[in-house]
């Protein structure tokens, strides 16, 4: 089971998230995966950045701040005669990043490696947190660090597992822990090269910790534990009747993870595939409510699932200036250049004649982008034979997802059309072969109101799903 940060964000919220926990270690065994508590991440690496900015007032200020929030939140659970050695190990862990910070402090850099090294520091704190209060109200539990455990390659900042190694390490840790009873309290986010130097997940890690863990281990379920009800049709802060689904597959899940809906980390379902063990999205403050079940497939093809869009996005264009500039070559380049500045291509779209093309990336990673695209592509732009790289910053991306939308004729039509009656102009488009996924770029100001309309002439929301339900009782009678 992985608790997210808002649902170890307060005493009273990992008081909750502990008594989840002993309920499911009464049944079987359990491993939980904790995030750091809800800001902290953010907290942690504003302070590396004042860090590098020589700024040390800013720097300690926060220090403090990560203190007092994880003092306060034992003071609240713990009683105080079983304070004085979690007390002692959150100081020991605020110090080793102070001392990471420190350093930083001296180079005015803040070098991958070592950020990485302190910024798991917040799942750390979490981890120690968690553990005292389930052994405090009587379920024997041990903080374990991820970086003992799962084993990665050496791309600081977004590190990919190696399973045959993690999968050693971590039965080689976890086992005998299970076999005394004892809960491990894994932390999300982090793990460690072969060699022990430690490194992050990327955004949203803990969701890819805990099913990295669940392949490695066998698990026989994961339980994503977050604050919203489960996978929904939409963002119902914007699209007020979203529904919950009840199942979704895991190319849908992780479609709609991809192209930016919030409940799950984009490589979360890729170790639990072959293994297919099924995921349930679960809120964590309702946590009676069933959630929604990932699963391998689903009975009946079904169209359109679900919507989602990213707001925070840049549409980057490259356009040959000349017909004899082999555009592939091109693409083919920029896209190594992309790749191996670890910048994340979220749909790509091309014309024919000109072998022009398009491409969106995230807004946090725009700049990197253009720096890689114009070091692989200097002598190209430099000689004019391709136009200046074009930006424009002010769109937005809709993603439609559903496995059965290969099977629906028209439905492209439809959901273009839908668009188009909200007088909001398509700017990009880009499908693949399997048509699982329809990504559409549109002008930022108008991005709320396609999600709506997409939704609603999809019928994927709870008056949708009602008139679906009506319809087939009629078709029984």
């Amino acid at each position: 089971m992985k608790f997210g940060g808002t649902s170890v964000g307060s005493a009273d919220r990992m008081r909750a998230a502990a008594r989840l926990t002993a309920g499911q270690k009464s049944k079987r065994p359990v491993v939980i995966v904790v995030s750091a508590m809800s800001g902290i991440t953010d907290l942690l690496i504003e302070t590396t950045k004042h860090a590098e900015a020589g700024d040390l007032a800013g720097r300690d200020t926060n220090i403090r701040k990560l203190e007092e929030r994880h003092t306060q939140a034992c003071a609240e659970l713990l009683a105080a005669a079983k304070r004085k050695p979690v007390l002692a190990g959150i100081r020991k862990l605020v110090g080793e990043f102070e001392r990471i910070t420190h350093g930083m402090l001296m180079l005015n850099d803040r070098p991958p490696r070592s950020v990485d090294e302190a910024i798991a520091i917040g799942e750390r704190l979490s981890a120690l947190v968690m553990a005292a209060l389930l052994n405090a109200e009587g379920t024997k539990a041990e903080a374990v660090n991820a970086a003992e455990l799962i084993v990665t390659d050496a791309v600081f900042g977004s590190a990919t597992p190696l399973m045959d190694q993690t999968t050693k390490k971590a039965r080689q840790r976890l086992v005998p822990l299970f076999r005394r009873g004892v809960l491990p309290v894994v932390t999300g986010f982090n793990g460690a090269t072969m060699d022990g130097r430690p490194t992050t997940l990327g955004r949203g890690g803990s969701d890819f910790s805990a099913s990295i863990l669940s392949a490695a281990l066998g698990a026989s379920e994961l339980w994503i534990w977050t604050d919203v009800d489960g996978i929904m049709t939409a963002d119902p802060r914007l699209v007020p009747d979203a529904a919950v689904l009840d199942e979704v597959t895991y190319r849908e899940a992780a479609e709609l993870a991809y192209n930016g809906a919030k409940v799950l980390h984009p490589r979360t379902l890729a170790p639990l595939v072959e293994s297919q063990i099924p995921v349930w999205s679960k809120n964590s403050f309702a946590p009676e409510k069933p959630g929604t079940k990932i699963v391998r497939e689903i009975g009946a093809s079904r169209g359109a699932r679900a919507v989602t869009s990213m707001a925070k996005v840049a549409l980057v264009s490259l356009e040959p200036a000349h017909a004899t500039l082999n555009g592939a070559q091109v693409m083919a380049r920029a896209l190594d250049a992309l790749a191996r500045a670890n910048v994340e291509v979220l749909s790509l779209s091309s014309s024919s004649y000109r072998q022009s093309f398009c491409f969106l990336v995230r807004s946090e990673e725009l700049e990197r982008a253009l720096e890689a695209l114009e070091s692989a592509l200097a002598l190209e732009l430099a000689h004019g034979y391709l136009r200046p790289i074009d930006v424009n910053q002010e769109v937005g991306l809709l993603a439609v997802v559903g496995e059965g939308m290969q099977g629906t004729p028209g439905l492209a039509g439809r959901i273009f059309t839908a668009i188009s009656r909200e007088r909001i102009n398509i700017i990009a488009i880009a499908q693949g072969s399997n048509e699982l996924t329809i990504a559409i770029v549109v002008r930022r100001d108008g991005l709320e109101a396609a999600v709506r309309a997409v939704h609603a002439e999809c019928g994927m929301g709870s008056g949708g799903k009602a008139k679906g339900k009506r319809q087939k009782a009629r078709g029984k009678s």
